[in-house]
């Protein structure tokens, strides 16, 4: 699929959850780089990923495994997922932070057990962030951290998995932590939601799954739509009622049905937007 340009520009691509479950492979970790540790002293999930030639980093408090990747990428995506680590823990609460580079997109299609992986930067299994090569190597600074840090919030909340989270809420929640300090204005982030507001158009309601499938007409517009009803959410009742949203409802957190929700949402969009 093709990336809109306004999200494009902040991301260099799209964001997506793959709910899939650990790795496996055959064969001893080699360690290339440092700081570096035995395979013994990895997750058992991920000693035997590319024998003989992984290059394992350690930061502070994550876990970098790269195929045929340069030391120093490896290095800088430590330190990366470690602020995102922290962004993450702020809001929500610790995450484990581990992240495979491998060294084509197809490789990490085949570890995600994606069939698609166009237009995206990284995707989120179940306990960990599997970074696409061509779709990184497009981000800023700033944007590699949006999508390190919205891909942590996937692993952190396990986010629509079993179906207990709409995906408005679970991606847009992860685009709030990934943006909340980035300081990217709020026009330039939603690009695309804003060149339509100010054409006078307003989406009459949240997205639903079929407007985060792959190919959706309005694909970067629903990530935006979403990131700032979340970010409406903490606002208005503060970030604890947003993070409490994952184990309750609209009506019993926030105090209005979904439709008074909407409205709200519709008419912050104008006023942030227009």
């Amino acid at each position: 699929m093709s990336v809109p340009k306004g999200r494009r520009t902040v991301l260099a691509g799209m964001l997506a959850l793959m709910s899939v479950g650990p790795l496996a492979g055959t064969g001893p970790l080699l360690a290339g780089a440092g700081p570096l540790h035995r395979a013994g002293e990895l997750p058992v999930g991920l000693r035997d990923l590319w024998p003989g030639a992984a290059v394992v980093v350690r930061g502070e408090h994550s876990l970098v495994i790269g195929h045929d990747v340069a030391p120093a990428v490896l290095r800088d995506l430590a330190a990366r997922a470690d602020r995102a680590r922290r962004a993450v823990a702020a809001i929500w609460g610790p995450v484990r932070a581990v992240i495979l580079f491998p060294a084509t997109d197809t490789e990490a299609a085949a570890l995600a057990g994606a069939e698609s992986t166009r237009g995206l930067a990284a995707m989120a299994t179940a306990d960990r962030v599997i970074v696409l090569p061509s779709g990184y190597a497009r981000l800023s600074t700033t944007g590699g951290d949006v999508v390190i840090t919205h891909e942590l919030v996937h692993v952190a909340t396990g986010a629509t998995r079993g179906g207990r989270v709409p995906m408005w809420l679970s991606e847009g929640f992860a685009d709030y932590v990934g943006y909340r300090d980035a300081g990217i204005p709020v026009r330039t982030a939603a690009a695309e939601l804003a060149a339509e507001v100010r054409a006078g158009v307003l989406p009459a309601r949240l997205p639903g799954p079929a407007d985060f499938a792959p190919g959706a007409p309005r694909l970067a517009q629903a990530y935006e739509e979403a990131w700032l009803a979340c970010r409406f959410i903490a606002e208005r009742f503060g970030e604890k009622a947003l993070v409490r949203l994952y184990g309750g409802d609209v009506a019993g957190t926030l105090g209005l049905s979904p439709a008074q929700l909407t409205v709200a949402w519709r008419d912050y969009l104008g006023k942030e937007l227009a």
